[in-house]
């Protein structure tokens, strides 16, 4: 949970510009805590710069599958993604 207490997540897969991040929905119904369609996210590339996505579809109860607006060359699963 971040600093505006809201779910943070991690990548699970990057598939080229396609970012599918999981989120641990600690039992809620996912369309209370899930980040919304068409909502910006945030990660931080280990080189330091940020990178935004895009949710573009809801998977299951506790993924999103987002587009990257830049490059996903060296992110990896495990990095965090903010709201």
């Amino acid at each position: 949970m971040n600093e505006n207490g809201l779910l943070s997540g991690r990548i699970s897969q990057i598939i080229g510009p396609v970012v599918d991040v999981a989120f641990d929905t600690q039992g809620e119904k996912a369309e209370k805590v899930l980040p919304k369609i068409h909502e910006a996210l945030e990660v931080t590339h280990p080189d330091g710069r940020r990178i935004i996505i895009e949710v573009q579809q809801h998977i299951g109860e506790d993924t999103v599958r987002t587009v990257a607006m830049d490059n996903t060359d060296g992110l990896s699963r495990g990095l965090e993604v903010r709201r």
